[in-house]
């Protein structure tokens, strides 16, 4: 999906809708908007985001969630908030794809960004 600039979005459908691994939907100047799609045993990758707040909200699937030393498991419904310099990694402990959209505040990735796949990601 290209960048879209919208105000009012279906996010939960669109969430769910998604199969790639991250998809960039909107870049405001403070905040940004993605979606994710982490494949059964997959994972996000353990990361630190410095500048960044992150929050994610899970619509599809299980997994775990990782923050700082705390492991978690996470579901449909659930809302894992990862300030700014914390570690964080999300795997996908389901059988079926852990879906969910992510705000970065400020903007994380370039305008426009998709990848299909974490090792596409990865790559870039």
């Amino acid at each position: 999906m290209t960048e879209t600039r919208k105000t009012t979005l279906p996010i939960v459908t669109m969430a769910k809708d998604n199969t790639e691994f991250r998809d960039v939907i909107y870049t405001g100047d403070k905040t940004q908007l993605v979606l994710m799609a982490i494949p059964p045993g997959g994972e996000i990758g353990g990361e630190v985001h410095e500048g960044h707040d992150q929050i994610l909200v899970f619509v599809q699937g299980e997994g775990r969630a990782k923050i700082g030393e705390t492991e978690t498991p996470v579901k449909e419904g659930d809302l894992s908030f990862v300030p700014s310099g914390c570690y964080h990694n999300f795997v996908n402990t389901g059988d079926g794809p852990l879906k969910l959209y992510t705000t970065y505040s400020p903007p994380e990735h370039a305008p426009g960004t998709e990848h299909a796949t974490k090792a596409e990601a990865d790559g870039a």
